[in-house]
């Protein structure tokens, strides 16, 4: 039996096995008031697995941090009872589930934060300017809105509002919480030099840099207890217009610090994928490979990873469990089609972002009528 499917221990979580589902946007939320919907219970239901670990997808952790149209959220009480009805169902199966806490930075439009201008570390025109940079808003597809950056004195409530969502996760019944840091989002905002060219606390050095984030996983682990606490990161990691000029030295540095708080597991994303597409086929798992040379505890692997490959790396060592996206969007049963080696069906692209049933939970398990 391949390793993948050994049971693990994720900090206070004890899992059957290591196939985790990834965080995975999908518009699907209840409107108006980002609340968790029926057809969301319907769908990680259905995804659920004896022993398995899903996280949740991003799910945002104020109005202002608003940037998905159709993405739910944590911050109301609303959604916490349409999030407990999820974590629910996903512990009658068996199954475990991480919150993922979001903020999408100045990847948003004032038509998705209700006015609020999008915020940043620092204000860049070319990226509302980019043709490629778009954001769902109740419209449609559009540029982001001019941001602009976020004053040394706001960020303390940014902080406060990871805390009170992770509060907010505890209290719907999630395992645990991840934060996210990767994809152009805020905190990736503030980290890669590329976006941060503050002069404060906040930027230049890679301390400073990495200050957001480190005071941010402060907060979550404060909630949940670091052993129920989680980061996501993207070394080298280009969507959303990312860029830094020295990413080694960067997400070295993150591991190392990162390493003091005894997280549940470190989830990097592969720099071979770029957003949900495969950028560059072939490419070997590196980031996970180097950075497991820095990070002591668990670490979850995931972009662009087949069965196979998913079990290599887990053999050799370099990842403990391993996260699939598109994989799970079309195979509900997942972990059972990789354990038997049964075939793996297709998604369809097209409905990914959309707001129906159709390509969401119309997926049949292996051998069932759709």
């Amino acid at each position: 039996m391949s390793k993948l499917f050994s049971p693990v221990q994720i900090g206070a979580v004890a899992l059957a096995h290591r196939v985790v589902m990834a965080p995975l946007t999908r518009s699907r939320s209840g409107q108006p008031g980002d609340v968790p919907s029926d057809i969301m219970r319907t769908y990680y239901s259905q995804r659920a697995s004896e022993g398995g670990l899903i996280i949740g997808e991003a799910t945002t952790i104020s109005p202002s941090a608003r940037g998905w149209f159709g993405a739910p959220g944590l911050y109301t009480d609303a959604q916490v009872t349409g999030w407990k009805a999820i974590t629910d169902a996903v512990h009658a199966k068996g199954g475990r589930m991480f919150a993922q806490l979001w903020h999408t930075g100045r990847s948003s439009h004032v038509d998705v934060t209700g006015g609020p201008q999008p915020v940043s570390a620092s204000v860049d025109p070319a990226y509302w300017q980019e043709a490629s940079h778009l954001t769902s808003t109740p419209g449609g597809w559009v540029k982001p809105s001019p941001h602009r950056a976020l004053e040394v004195g706001e960020i303390a409530g940014i902080v406060a509002d990871y805390a009170r969502a992770a509060e907010r996760a505890k209290a719907a019944g999630f395992d645990g919480a991840e934060v996210h840091a990767a994809n152009g989002y805020l905190i990736d905002q503030f980290l890669q030099d590329g976006s941060n060219k503050r002069t404060d606390a906040y930027g230049g050095s890679i301390e400073n840099r990495a200050r957001l984030l480190l005071e941010i996983a402060e907060a979550v682990t404060s909630v949940f207890g670091a052993d129920r606490a989680a980061v996501r990161i993207g070394p080298n990691g280009r969507w959303n217009g990312m860029g830094d000029s020295d990413p080694r030295a960067l997400f070295d540095y993150l591991a190392r610090e990162l390493n003091r708080f005894g997280l549940a597991y470190l989830h990097i994303i592969e720099p071979r994928v770029k957003g949900n597409v495969v950028v560059a086929e072939g490419q070997a798992p590196v980031a996970a490979e180097h950075l497991r040379t820095i990070f002591k505890g668990r670490i979850v692997a995931a972009g662009g990873f087949e069965p196979e490959t998913a079990a290599a790396i887990v053999e050799k060592g370099d990842a403990d469990l391993v996260a699939f996206g598109r994989h799970f969007v079309s195979n509900p049963d997942l972990p059972d089609r990789i354990r038997k080696g049964l075939p793996l069906s297709p998604h369809d692209r097209d409905t990914i972002y959309t707001f129906e049933a159709k390509g969401y939970t119309d997926y049949a398990r292996f051998g069932a009528a759709a």
